[in-house]
């Protein structure tokens, strides 16, 4: 019962779905994202450029997790909702070519071992 009513409110509420290109683990994407600015009501847009190492699928929890390498070589992550407002626009990079749908291995590898083969996505076509 609990869970018919959850699902009807969700497909009311999230009817149609978010302005997002496709993208899977693996694609290095630049997702543009709103960041409020102090106490007032400015926003301003930052970039946040990673790959993707988890997309979770699940109606209204929809989020995918990017990681990215820092300025002084720490890993940094970073979970955004598919369904957020906050989310300007994603522009996808680089496909690349993983045989897993959750990359968390990338945490322990830095450097060359860390990269991900690249997919040739033909243009024009």
């Amino acid at each position: 019962m609990k869970n018919s009513i959850i699902s009807a409110f969700e497909k009311k509420k999230f009817d149609n779905e978010p302005n997002l290109p496709t993208f899977r683990s693996g694609d290095t994407i630049k997702v543009h994202y709103k960041i409020k600015e102090g106490s007032s009501d400015k926003f301003r847009v930052q970039a946040f450029e990673g790959v993707v190492i988890r997309y979770k699928k699940g109606g209204v929890e929809s989020s995918f997790t990017v990681r990215k390498i820092g300025a002084n070589g720490v890993g940094v992550e970073r979970v955004f909702p598919v369904y957020s407002p906050n989310i300007d626009k994603i522009e996808v990079l680089a496909s690349g070519i993983v045989r897993r749908s959750r990359l968390f291995y990338l945490r322990n590898l830095s450097g060359k071992a860390a990269r991900i083969k690249s997919r040739y996505i033909p243009r024009g076509k």
